[in-house]
């Protein structure tokens, strides 16, 4: 099925070009594969969609390099932006299984982290194939903020169930991943939110393609904010006197980003809305 062109049926093809398809060496189509690959991460180093200039810095910098090769890797083969979306959902969603009902410890953790970066970069490549494969929709779109939104509250809920079931101590604890899913669900919808209004409004986000330069130092600075960076604090898991200060401190500081990107969010809003009246 890989090999017939989209669109074309599939009895089109000449017997003698199925012959040859038929006799055509392993190292042949190797190669083969290989050129589109390289062809395909090229293609997205040259012309990488922008970030927020506040883009946290392991998504920057790891993530989406991660997930560009990934994309590189599922475009030869044919692959949708929606499959990958799909297949990122169910990295994420075993990570999250694995935290909430297997017994807590080291190796249970390791595993999760990892299933849910890959899940991470997945996510990343499913826009990196679109771009590729000029297939981007709205639907598209909307599958991808669906598992996004999704997963923004069921991986907090996910620890609580799975410190509950290891009898954590102190109890109180247990508030702590269940404060981290009122700030990821509430940071997530405004920051949504916030960018309908500017669309709205008629102005773009700021990313690195219209003009804004990268912050490392911003970027350094909003880790706590990084979905990527909550992927691998699980390799702590299994070592609770570490991972629960560690975790409450990533709490922390979200709900610090939150409350001063409410703020500036907010007055943003209020400039915008004004302008457009006065210019009206």
């Amino acid at each position: 099925m890989g090999n017939i062109e989209r669109g074309a049926p599939a009895n089109s093809r000449p017997a003698a070009e199925d012959h040859a398809g038929a006799q055509r060496s392993p190292n042949a189509s190797i190669a083969s594969y290989g050129a589109q690959m390289a062809a395909g991460w090229r293609e997205l180093s040259q012309a990488q969609k922008g970030a927020s200039k506040s883009a946290p810095a392991y998504s920057r910098y790891v993530n989406r390099k991660i997930g560009r090769l990934f994309a590189a890797l599922a475009v030869p083969l044919g692959i949708s932006p929606n499959q990958i979306t799909i297949l990122s959902a169910l990295f994420t969603a075993a990570g999250i299984l694995l935290i909430a009902l297997a017994p807590m410890g080291l190796a249970v953790g390791i595993a999760a982290a990892v299933l849910l970066a890959v899940g991470y970069a997945l996510d990343s490549s499913d826009g990196q194939i679109a771009r590729l494969q000029r297939s981007g929709s709205l639907a598209g779109e909307w599958l991808d903020h669906c598992v996004d939104a999704v997963k923004t509250s069921a991986l907090p809920l996910a620890v609580a169930v799975g410190l509950y079931r290891s009898q954590i101590q102190p109890e109180w604890y247990l508030l702590v991943p269940l404060a981290a899913c009122v700030i990821g669900a509430s940071t997530f919808f405004l920051m949504i939110l916030t960018e309908q209004f500017r669309l709205r409004l008629g102005v773009k986000g700021v990313t690195a393609d219209n003009g804004a330069k990268p912050s490392i130092v911003r970027g350094l600075l909003v880790l706590p904010m990084d979905y990527g960076v909550m992927c691998w604090v699980f390799v702590l898991w299994g070592i609770p006197q570490v991972f629960l200060p560690v975790y409450a401190l990533i709490t922390l500081g979200a709900a610090g980003f939150l409350v001063l990107a409410m703020r500036k969010w907010f007055k943003e809003i209020t400039a915008l809305v004004r302008a457009s009246k006065d210019a009206s």
